[in-house]
């Protein structure tokens, strides 16, 4: 099969050997874009590699985002493989699933240096040449938590709230710079992250929760979030009935506070 290359961007997706990352990793080389995949696990993204449609128009480059320090290195390795980066897809990160009052503050931390402060590292090294070029799309995966807070969640939902502030502010401030920034806002989708999501002492969790299990199915996730970024489009909630829970937040709030405090969320 050809790849027919014109019009075709260069994506780098963080988070890419598995779960929704993973996904969106063969929705774009589907889609004919030539890809920077990473994550911490070489072998994995191998095998991601090997089942996306165009192979020989991606190339892997492994990190940890929680090695802030190495990221301006890594940034500058991502864009010498094809020479730019069109797209940034920031989606690698993990989750938590314990008591505010019982998890370490240690958790915490490691949770917005994960999920936060490395995308914002990563985004001071990619955006300028974007803004030189006039042209660049910043992509965020966030989470429906990053609209509102839920039980055992609450330094994951303040790490993808740190994300909208973040990221809306600095839309703001480049509006007219022909670079978009898109917020992508994942309900349950049927992945791994709960099963390595943080519980109190730091531990994964080990299991998936029930919402998970029944989630959408990641490659379809990709296909309506390929469609919305693909439009510009600056926020997007995609998932099932929990998208609901952003609305009732906005309209009726304390209707919204009675049920998620009895709501099951895990």
């Amino acid at each position: 099969m050809e790849q027919k290359n014109a019009g075709k961007k260069v994506v780098w997706i963080t988070g890419a050997s598995s779960g929704i990352g993973e996904a969106l990793a063969y929705e774009y080389s589907r889609q004919g874009h030539f890809l920077v995949l990473s994550a911490r696990r070489e072998a994995e993204l191998k095998r991601v590699l090997s089942f996306c449609a165009y192979p020989a128009s991606a190339k892997l480059l492994p990190m940890d985002l929680e090695d802030i320090e190495k990221l301006d290195r890594v940034c500058e390795a991502a864009t010498a493989l094809f020479g730019r980066i069109d797209t940034v897809i920031l989606n690698g990160g993990i989750s938590q699933r314990a008591l505010a009052l019982e998890a370490d503050f240690a958790v915490t931390e490691r949770l917005m240096r994960i999920n936060f402060f490395s995308s914002v590292k990563i985004v001071k090294n990619c955006l300028p040449p974007m803004i030189s070029r006039k042209s660049g799309q910043i992509v965020l995966v966030s989470s429906l938590v990053g609209k509102f807070g839920t039980p055992f969640r609450s330094s994951y939902s303040a790490s993808k709230h740190a994300i909208h502030g973040y990221f809306d502010s600095l839309r703001a401030e480049i509006r007219n710079s022909g670079v978009q920034v898109t917020i992508l806002c994942p309900g349950f989708i049927k992945t791994s992250i709960s099963t390595h999501a943080l519980v109190h002492d730091g531990k994964a969790q080990g299991l998936m929760d029930d919402a998970q299990k029944n989630g959408m199915e990641p490659r379809r996730f990709a296909q309506l979030a390929y469609v919305k970024v693909e439009h510009g489009k600056s926020e997007v909630y995609i998932g099932g009935r929990e998208v609901l829970g952003v609305y009732l937040k906005r309209f009726v709030p304390s209707m919204f506070e009675r049920l998620i405090a009895t709501s099951k969320v895990k």
